[in-house]
């Protein structure tokens, strides 16, 4: 195999897309590299906040874009690729384009999301050579900002972090909540919960600000590490699947993540997750309002055999190719230099209709 070099913008911590990436990279025998983006805001937490109220500005996003030319030019990787929001200002991108290393964003936030809208970031980001974005929702918006190329390119799961090799052994814990939630707080996710738990059920929420919410106070569990999601996920009577709306998704992260741990799925009912998992009850049961999730919640915890059954379906039917963030590293490389050509004619095969 050809000698190739990968330099990765991004946060590797174990949960996150930069870190799956980095290993699929490693896996691929790429020499890769990661210039970590939270260097971008090293200081105090006061001149940290100061900054990010002032148009979602990192603290040191001046800094971070010498240090990150500095390292391209050091390290002269073949490719750069940026993981969402990345503190990557317009003028450090065009200087690293002139090295003439081409730079990718795979966009896993919605920039026109008011939470993450920052002017500097969007003057940036018509100058990558491709954005590839996980919602479908906002590919047209991407074109018409001036993006010279886009594509469609959902998240995945990490074969190292997320998969149970064999469904058959997640076993349902009896002592356990009805149903395990794994997700942040969003506020228009506290009326599925807080429905929920007036319904009677037994409800577990893993994830950041759920205390915050006194309807979902007692239930919230804190962010907890990858193992334990696992855990939680294979052993929940049925795991809920909500997407983020704020962001325009039409699935998250935990769309594919809930089917390679295996979990039994109750999930939102959107064009991208019935795409992926097929018609109802096929390997999902899917909800459109809380009246519904509430009666399908109750007609699965009345059929556990049913439960094992879509299990096993939606296991199946994610894992059985083409969903691990080493094929998406792959699609992203079949759109550079940085690719053999084996691996660009099967990633080739699966973007054509995304574009």
């Amino acid at each position: 195999m050809e000698h190739r070099k990968l330099l990765l913008v991004a946060n590797t911590g174990p949960e996150h897309v930069g870190n799956y990436l980095y290993q699929a990279a490693v896996s691929m025998g790429i020499d890769a590299a990661v210039h970590h983006v939270q260097l971008a805001n090293k200081g105090p937490r006061w001149a940290v906040a100061a900054a990010w109220r002032l148009d979602r500005r990192p603290l040191r996003l001046g800094q971070y874009g010498k240090s990150l030319i500095e390292r391209c030019a050091q390290f002269q990787p073949r490719l750069v690729i940026c993981v969402g929001i990345a503190p990557v200002s317009r003028s450090a991108l065009l200087a690293i384009r002139r090295m003439g290393i081409p730079v990718f964003d795979y966009l896993t936030d919605d920039p026109w999301n008011p939470r993450h809208y920052a002017r500097w970031f969007l003057q940036a980001l018509r100058h990558y050579d491709y954005v590839f974005s996980p919602r479908r929702a906002n590919l047209d918006d991407l074109k018409r900002h001036g993006c010279p190329a886009v594509s469609y390119l959902p998240f995945a799961y990490s074969e190292d972090t997320h998969l149970i090799r064999d469904c058959r052994t997640a076993t349902e814990d009896s002592s356990g909540p009805d149903i395990v939630f794994v997700g942040g707080a969003d506020s228009d996710r506290i009326p599925f919960m807080a429905g929920l738990l007036q319904a009677n059920f037994s409800l577990r929420l893993y994830g950041g600000y759920w205390e915050r919410f006194p309807a979902t106070l007692r239930n919230a569990g804190g962010i907890i590490p990858p193992q334990e999601v696992q855990r939680v996920t294979a052993s929940a009577r049925i795991a809920l699947c909500l997407v983020r709306r704020a962001n325009r998704d039409g699935h998250v992260m935990r769309s594919l993540e809930i089917p390679a741990m295996g979990g039994c799925m109750l999930v939102e009912s959107t064009v991208e997750h019935r795409g992926l998992f097929g018609e109802e009850g096929q390997a999902v049961l899917y909800f459109q309002d809380i009246p519904e999730l509430i009666r399908k919640a109750r007609w699965l915890l009345d059929h556990p055999e049913e439960r094992q059954r879509l299990r096993a379906a939606v296991h199946r039917r994610i894992t059985s190719g083409g969903h691990t963030y080493r094929d998406r590293l792959c699609s992203m490389l079949a759109c550079s230099a940085l690719t053999t050509d084996s691996e660009a004619e099967r990633s080739h095969a699966r973007m054509g209709t995304d574009r």
